[in-house]
């Protein structure tokens, strides 16, 4: 009987929380290192008495959450905040279902310490929209270090040096190159690609002014070809295998190489490894001195009075230093704040955060096309069709420049 009653009473506690009291985040932060990460943001939020009502939806692009959230939107059931990257936050602006935190915003002094690059997507029409939780940049190359050492590699520096790692580590019986037959993560390997072929100038053009010219030049032709070169160095079971088990393959010694943004440093952290001893990271060669990024954002949702309160303490814990510190050290990303000191940081994250500060000092700080920071989702997924279907050897590299001209013309 006691029992029972313990359970009515803690049913009709949970039944009768106030509102103002919960944020609710829709989220694809499902991985090891991804939801030890967003334990840093729930205990944050729960030591100031907001509970956290977890919505993940599994996918490392983020594609099942905006279907769910459009869904949740529709019903005219929004949830506090959800997980976004780029334009879809702009596209959301548009559609006037985001909250406005300008107070917020104001009274934290977010416009002095948040780059340029990262408010161009927090703001629409003038007014934030969504908290930035980090900046991931994409160019990075995660290795096994105990392979490197037994087969005597140093770090390449160039494509032809990349191609000689691989080589050397598909002759010892490792596979070479650890990735995913996903969409997203073809296209993640064609943005290191596009800017170690081309350099700065030509990823501006073709990936962010989408010129014809550069879509269709024999530079371009050059990257499909390096990717097709890439594509040999991976294994026959790759097809839709999600990036964290990629990452595994590196971390437990199956793979030399994975090329990955920098959330996949936080599954090598959660395997208790440390950077220099089990693990190295390095750019993607031949991208030195440039930086593709995205930014995990939280968009904000109107919602009703009883939840604003709750959610204009999220949007604040988001953006505070101490959390963005917190947070980053664990997901392997660096802070969206100039204000934060690297103390805290391994030395993979050091280096991130004066890879970013030199980037964005010398206007080498590019949105990645991958992650919907290039170009809107039109352009990004015509693009994504043409790249996979290269990859997988449907088109030659002279065929896929012109269906990517093709593709990205239609897109616009």
């Amino acid at each position: 009987m006691l029992k029972k009653l313990a359970l009515a009473t803690a049913i009709a506690a949970s039944m009768g929380a106030n509102a103002a009291d919960q944020v609710e985040v829709l989220h694809w932060w499902t991985s090891g290192g991804e939801a030890a990460a967003l334990n840093v943001l729930k205990d944050d939020l729960g030591g100031n008495g907001v509970t956290w009502q977890d919505m993940p939806v599994a996918g490392g692009g983020g594609e099942g959450a905006m279907t769910v959230l459009r869904a949740r939107v529709t019903a005219n059931n929004a949830p506090t905040a959800a997980q976004m990257l780029g334009f879809d936050i702009q596209d959301w602006g548009a559609q006037g279902a985001a909250a406005d935190l300008n107070d917020v915003a104001a009274a934290e002094g977010w416009d002095a310490v948040v780059p340029a690059a990262l408010q161009r997507f927090s703001k629409y029409d003038g007014k934030w929209i969504a908290a930035p939780v980090n900046v991931h940049s994409t160019n990075w190359v995660w290795a096994n270090k105990a392979i490197f050492d037994e087969l005597g590699l140093g770090m390449p520096l160039n494509f032809d040096q990349l191609v000689d790692a691989l080589d050397a580590i598909q002759a010892a019986g490792y596979t070479a190159l650890a990735h995913g037959g996903q969409a997203w993560q073809d296209a993640t390997l064609f943005d290191s690609v596009v800017l170690a072929t081309g350099g700065v100038d030509f990823y501006r053009k073709a990936m962010i002014d989408l010129d014809e010219a550069a879509l269709g030049s024999d530079t371009m032709k050059m990257a499909f070809d390096r990717m097709a070169k890439l594509r040999s160095y991976v294994d026959d079971n790759f097809s839709g295998r999600d990036w964290n088990l990629a990452s595994s393959m590196v971390i437990n010694k199956e793979a030399g190489m994975q090329i990955m943004g920098d959330w996949a440093k936080g599954e090598f952290l959660n395997a208790g490894q440390t950077p220099g001893e089990e693990f190295l990271c390095f750019r993607f060669p031949g991208t030195a001195g440039a930086v593709t990024f995205n930014s995990d954002q939280f968009v904000m949702f109107a919602v009703g009075d009883d939840r604003q309160s709750a959610q204009g303490q999220m949007a604040k814990a988001v953006l505070s230093p101490s959390f963005q510190s917190a947070f980053n050290v664990v997901k392997g990303s660096v802070p969206a704040r100039t204000d934060v000191s690297d103390a805290d940081f391994d030395a993979c994250g050091k280096k991130g955060m004066r890879d970013l500060a030199d980037a964005n000092m010398n206007g080498s700080l590019l949105g990645s096309m991958a992650h919907g920071h290039a170009a809107p989702a039109a352009v990004k997924n015509a693009v994504y069709d043409v790249v996979t279907a290269h990859f997988n050897g449907e088109f030659s590299s002279d065929d896929a420049v012109a269906e990517l001209v093709a593709a990205v013309a239609d897109a616009q």
